[in-house]
């Protein structure tokens, strides 16, 4: 299918930026009362584009709704019926849903502060300002909300850790790069792994990895004229184009707990728990990767030296985990690898490897292709920052919760995000392993009557370690599928409010 320009005009800023200088932000959870004075507001709601804007804005507002606020809005039923069943459902739409996604136990939605069920929110209004300017802006935005049949549930607050996650990770290092020029071929296999990926992976309306656009309500031209063209279905308009799926978690992180459980595992040798520590994240507190970057990393295409550095490498080299462990929470987030096993070059190579020749390590094949399962992290963490004196402290009564309001944006959620957390985060064999999920996000429930609370660490040696009965670390505390939707889409939901 061919590839049109990408429209920033169309799209709310959130897909193309991560408003990272905008450093102050919280995020309003909302229910729709009043169906035409809420389409009254969203039809003139200041919304940021992914426009570039010189000088850069001072803030930045972006919606998105749940399948019941859209309902709510009064799109046509015909019409929300046209978006995915996982959206439709809900993340806590059924039980099956929530064992697979590892919302059990402590994590079940029935104890979840919003989100669970019969307290989903319509509407979530991402604020982003500059230091010193949300609070005024938000308190704005309140009264205006709440004077246009919108009720205020809950407001979800960030911090500002100075790009260190709660554990004290350098974190945003590694996002997928999105073709906005149509520059990459989706046609046949990938031999090597690719950071950039098909502008539809996390756009609606645009060509995905597998060269066709993603389904997503389609309205006839006659009754939605002002709608973008749907470029794969002639007379239709194209509701989806220009916006994405955004899952939004709030997951408290218990860090004294992790770093006290490495500190009890290491005999409080220092080097011994950073070690470790690192060896469960797979990256160095730095950011750095725990194995050398490729040595053909180069700056290209506006990418960085350090983000060439930080991200340029594969896990090729280190197919047993003896430098990076193969549960750890990066590598399972992201195996870094292609279609084909590594060594798999040109066709006769392929051919070779497809007929099941030549095969001399055992795992390969067992890891689906990373580039059908990339998503797009546009989180923010929450609560206190701790130093590394305090992460080994007892926590004391009147301790602040911290943790991260988890997004993450992409255009098929049971592919992408589904995919992620339930066979490589939550998966209990992922690459091989047995009894082991992800070491930070692992919820610890025994799967089948098994334990899954392990982590291996293997040696050079060929004797691995294997630690026991580690405990939870991460515990989900609300949770919601939204749809983020282009401006113009947008502007027809608001009107079809007023209908």
């Amino acid at each position: 299918m061919a590839f049109t320009q990408a429209d920033y005009q169309d799209m709310q800023g959130l897909l193309r930026f991560g408003y990272g200088a905008l450093t102050e932000a919280c995020f309003l959870l909302l229910r729709i009362e009043d169906a035409a004075a809420a389409g009254l507001w969203l039809e003139g709601a200041p919304l940021a584009t992914a426009e570039v804007q010189i000088p850069p804005p001072a803030k930045a507002l972006q919606l998105a709704f749940t399948c019941e606020g859209l309902r709510k809005l009064r799109v046509a039923e015909e019409t929300v019926n046209g978006f995915s069943a996982e959206f439709l459902s809900g993340m806590v739409g059924d039980e099956n849903r929530s064992r697979r996604l590892g919302d059990i136990g402590e994590s079940a939605p029935q104890h979840w502060q919003w989100g669970g069920p019969g307290n989903v929110p319509d509407m979530v209004a991402m604020i982003y300002a500059r230091p010193g300017q949300l609070e005024a802006w938000k308190l704005s935005l309140e009264d205006g909300l709440k004077a246009s049949g919108f009720v205020l549930l809950q407001c979800l607050p960030t911090t500002d850790m100075g790009g260190v996650e709660p554990f004290g990770f350098v974190d945003g290092v590694s996002q997928p790069q999105l073709d906005w020029e149509g520059r990459r071929s989706t046609s046949g296999d990938k031999l090597t792994y690719e950071n950039l990926c098909a502008l539809g992976e996390f756009v609606l309306g645009y060509p995905n990895e597998y060269g066709k656009n993603t389904g997503r309500p389609l309205i006839s031209k006659q009754q939605a004229a002002d709608l973008p063209d749907a470029e794969d279905a002639a007379g239709h308009a194209d509701l989806g184009r220009n916006g994405t799926y955004m899952v939004l978690r709030q997951l408290e992180q218990d860090v004294r707990g992790f770093w006290r459980f490495a500190d009890a595992q290491t005999n409080s040798d220092e080097a011994a728990r950073l070690d470790l520590a690192e060896k469960m994240v797979g990256r160095r507190i730095t950011g750095d990767p725990l194995l050398h970057a490729r040595a053909q990393a180069i700056t290209v295409g506006g990418t960085s030296a350090d983000d060439a550095r930080l991200n340029d490498f594969t896990y090729d080299e280190d197919r047993d985990g003896t430098m990076s462990p193969m549960g750890a929470h990066v590598r399972r987030a992201n195996p870094r690898n292609s279609d084909f096993s590594a060594g798999t070059h040109g066709l006769w190579s392929k051919l070779v490897h497809m007929t099941g020749f030549g095969r001399t390590y055992t795992r390969e094949d067992i890891i689906a292709s990373t580039r059908f399962h990339r998503l797009l992290r546009r989180g923010r963490e929450y609560g206190s920052k701790l130093t590394a004196e305090q992460r080994l402290e007892q926590a004391p009564p009147d301790a602040v919760v911290t943790g991260l309001q988890f997004a993450c944006l992409n255009a098929n959620i049971a592919r992408q995000f589904e995919f992620v957390q339930n066979a490589w985060l939550m998966g209990s064999k992922f690459d091989g392993l047995n009894d082991e999920s992800d070491p930070l996000l692992g919820n610890r429930e025994q799967v089948a009557g098994c334990p899954v609370d392990k982590f291996s660490v293997p040696s050079a040696h060929g004797v691995r370690k294997q630690i026991q009965n580690v405990p939870r670390f991460i515990t989900v505390r609300g949770g919601a599928y939204f749809f983020l939707p282009g401006v113009r889409a947008l502007r027809y939901i608001a009107r079809a409010a007023r209908i």
